[in-house]
């Protein structure tokens, strides 16, 4: 069966999407390759995957003036094939990206059942559903070096009906002052 993982950047004090974010250098832009080069699919909601689209396929296809590790991993990005969850998006951009707007729990269940690779979802809004439905399997944090004092913090609006019990099962520290946090999410008691 496939796993679905989340990953995400935050700041120590738990916020996300700021625009001061210490840079990640080298290794954590490594860290965030191997993610990528193990999943088949990614998985994001409009917000997410307007943010993502174009400006990483744009990167892949007008490389110029760009480091070297962004252009592989803007690369991988675009081949990879994605899903967006919208009610009110038009369109998608690529061949290999499709939008679906039926029933969340179900579709993830299907697709966790087809042959591949582990997915990889991204964001918030959309996590957050799939938290609360119990569907994420595992969980990766990068902490960025920085106390951010103010923004949205991550999980602050999670409805969960019932705890969420997580293990460690690795960590990596980064000479940058990053730390991932992998778990994997236990089974109800």
């Amino acid at each position: 069966m496939r796993k679905l993982r989340y990953a995400i950047n935050l700041s120590i004090d738990g916020c996300f999407g700021l625009s001061d974010l210490v840079p990640p250098g080298d290794e954590v832009g490594t860290y965030f390759m191997r993610l990528l080069r193990d999943v088949d699919l990614l998985i994001y909601g409009r917000k997410t995957y307007q943010i993502m689209v174009p400006y990483w396929p744009d990167i892949a296809k007008n490389p110029s003036g760009e480091t070297a590790q962004d252009v592989e991993f803007a690369q991988a990005f675009d081949s990879c094939n994605k899903i967006v969850f919208s009610r009110t998006l038009d369109k998608a951009e690529g061949s290999n990206t499709r939008i679906v707007r039926t029933d969340l729990q179900e579709e993830i269940l299907k697709l966790k059942q087809e042959q591949g690779k582990d997915m990889l979802v991204g964001g918030v809004a959309l996590p957050a559903q799939l938290i609360a439905l119990g569907l994420v399997d595992e969980f990766i944090f990068v902490v960025q070096p920085i106390l951010s004092g103010g923004g949205r913090r991550l999980f602050e609006d999670l409805g969960l009906q019932e705890k969420v019990t997580l293990k460690l099962i690795g960590s990596t520290t980064f000479t940058s002052g990053h730390i991932a946090l992998h778990y994997v999410k236990m089974p109800s008691q």
